[in-house]
C-alpha cells in the first residue's frame, strides 16, 4: 500500500487568522518502506514572518520572498499525493493548512477521510507518556541529532521512521515472513505444540549403508583409533 508521510512549515498556527503554510514535504512510503520517492518545497507566504516561528524553522520573510507562490506549485504537489493515505503529526494541523491554501486558489480540499495521525496512535500505544516528534524518536532510538531546527522534509524523514515502529516496527517482519510461509502453503501452526505435526523421517542408515562404510573403514590404514 503507498501512503505519503508530510509535514508542513508555516508562519503560524491558525490559517484563519491568516497564517499561511511556507513549506511543506512528503516522504513516499510502500508497504511501510521508504521508496526514495519525495517531495519538497517552498512557499513564498505573501506576507511577513512572525519573529516566534522564524525561530521554530528558520525561514525568514527574505528566505521566501523569492519562492514560488503555492498555486504555482499545487497540481504539482496533488499530482504527488495521488488518492494515498496522507500520514502526519498531529495531522489536523497540516490538514488544515494544507486545505486552506487550496481554498485561497478555489481547488477542492483534500478528504480528511484519507488522514492518518500519528499522535492518535502514539496515544493509543503510549497512553500518558509524551508525544511530541521528539519524545517519540527518543523512545524508539531514531537518530534526530542533526534537526537543529523544525524543517518540513527531515521532519517528514523522521516521521517516517517513528510510523513504522507504531505500526509494529520490527515485528513487520515477522508478519511478512509468517504470510510468506502461508503462501507457499505451510502451516503457521506448525511450530505449535498444539498444531498439527508431520510424522517422523526414517533416518536410520540401510544394511547396504552400513556395509559400505564398514569397508570403508576397513580400508583405513594405520587409523587414529586403533
Amino acid at each position: 500500500m503507498r501512503e505519503i508521510v508530510f509535514d508542513t512549515e508555516t508562519t503560524g498556527l491558525d490559517p484563519k487568522a491568516g497564517d499561511r503554510m511556507v513549506e511543506i514535504g512528503c516522504i513516499e512510503m510502500v508497504n511501510l518502506v521508504t521508496t526514495g520517492n519525495s517531495y519538497h518545497a517552498y512557499f513564498n507566504p505573501e506576507r511577513d514572518m512572525p519573529a516566534g516561528a522564524e525561530a521554530v524553522h528558520g525561514l525568514s520573510a527574505t528566505f521566501l520572498s523569492d519562492k514560488p507562490l503555492f498555486r504555482d506549485l499545487a497540481e504539482e504537489l496533488l499530482e504527488f499525493l495521488g488518492d494515498s493515505p496522507l500520514v502526519a503529526h498531529n495531522a489536523g494541523f497540516d490538514f488544515g493548512f494544507l486545505n486552506a491554501e487550496l481554498a485561497l486558489i478555489e481547488m477542492k480540499p483534500v478528504s480528511t477521510d484519507r488522514m492518518v495521525d500519528t499522535v492518535a496512535l502514539a496515544r493509543k500505544r503510549h497512553p500518558g507518556a509524551k508525544l511530541s516528534l521528539d519524545a517519540l524518536c527518543t523512545r524508539y532510538g531514531i537518530d534526530r541529532s542533526h534537526r537543529v531546527k523544525h524543517g518540513a522534509l527531515l521532519d517528514a524523514e523522521l516521521l517516517a521512521q517513528v510510523y513504522v515502529e507504531l505500526k509494529g516496527g520490527r515485528q513487520i517482519g515477522l508478519e511478512l515472513a509468517a504470510e510468506a510461509a502461508r503462501t507457499a502453503g505451510v502451516s503457521a501452526t506448525r511450530s505449535s505444540p498444539d498444531g498439527p505435526r508431520r510424522p517422523p523421517r526414517p533416518h536410520a542408515a540401510s544394511d547396504a549403508e552400513l556395509v559400505r562404510h564398514r569397508e570403508f573403514m576397513a580400508g583405513i590404514e594405520n587409523p587414529l583409533w586403533g
